[in-house]
């Protein structure tokens, strides 16, 4: 029969991989790519503030477009001038952070009109983005972690078949997927591809959205829709907001620190919070102000 001690350290050691099994490390996440003005990717990474960066956005795709890149004043896709990024991604991959490609955004040109569709965008984002290969590799040879969905268009079909399809590729490299629905719950266009459970991180845009935002110091709508989304199919949920005060949804660094986070920290896939974007947080240090509290 084994001895109380024995028995003991079983205990103790199953409830240590256990609480490693279930807990995880918080980070902040932050867009960059749209404003010339913010650095470079690898200026942003060596603020050691992020976990994750996506690089945004791939704003044309679908309906017979070819896909194309936008990424504001900091380079010229139609001529190869963002291969330049590849050196700058493998230097933040070096750092340990995860480097994302965003699929959309607020103005772009994109859909999916058919399954089909989904699956040809896909293998194109994988051999162009990730560990495939293409002899047209907009971002050079670095090979990205993943792929973000930030669709604010369309009627939101097929993108729960483009995350079936992005996943598939993991059986060959990991492909790490992330969404950035709108807070208002459920999603109006990602709310079928959440719910496929494919998501590693879903960052909720709690601003421009006022039904579910902080405002003049109430938190309460923005807890209201936390704990919607913290029951969703989302594996780890981050709270999106903006680092520009004039932003519709701006919560103070100190409001964060002090009410907003100790509201939300004890959800057990609460994962920390995305800072849009690189430009607004650079100018603001929102984020140098809220990283010890995430």
């Amino acid at each position: 029969m084994a001895s109380f001690k024995q028995v003991s350290i079983l205990l103790l050691s199953l409830f240590l991989i256990s609480l490693f099994k279930y807990s995880h490390a918080a980070g902040i996440a932050v867009y960059w790519g749209q404003d010339g003005g913010e650095g470079s990717l690898e200026d942003a990474c060596n603020t050691n503030n992020y976990q994750f960066v996506n690089i945004a956005f791939l704003s044309t795709f679908g309906n017979s477009q070819n896909p194309q890149l936008n990424l504001a004043g900091h380079c010229e896709p139609s001529i190869n001038g963002c291969t330049k990024f590849s050196s700058e991604i493998q230097t933040c991959q070096g750092k340990g952070i995860k480097v994302l490609l965003s699929l959309g955004g607020a103005s772009g040109s994109y859909s999916l009109n058919s399954a089909d569709e989904a699956t040809q965008l896909a293998t194109y984002l994988w051999n162009n983005f990730l560990g495939g290969t293409s002899s047209s590799r907009p971002l050079g040879d670095a090979v990205l972690d993943g792929i973000d969905f930030d669709i604010e268009a369309g009627d939101g079909q097929h993108w729960d078949e483009l995350a079936k399809a992005l996943n598939g590729f993991s059986a060959q490299k990991r492909v790490y997927l992330s969404a950035a629905p709108q807070c208002p719950f459920p999603d109006a266009h990602l709310d079928s591809a959440i719910n496929t459970g494919l998501f590693d991180y879903v960052w909720v845009q709690f601003y421009n959205n006022g039904q579910c935002q902080y405002s003049n110091g109430n938190i309460d709508n923005l807890v209201k829709a936390w704990n919607q989304w913290t029951s969703s199919q989302a594996k780890q949920v981050f709270l999106g907001v903006p680092a520009d005060n004039a932003a519709s949804g701006f919560v103070p660094s100190d409001v964060l620190n002090s009410q907003v986070l100790p509201a939300i920290k004890s959800s057990p896939n609460y994962a920390g919070v995305m800072i849009w974007n690189r430009f607004f947080d650079g100018n603001s240090g929102y984020s140098d102000a809220i990283k010890g509290s995430v």
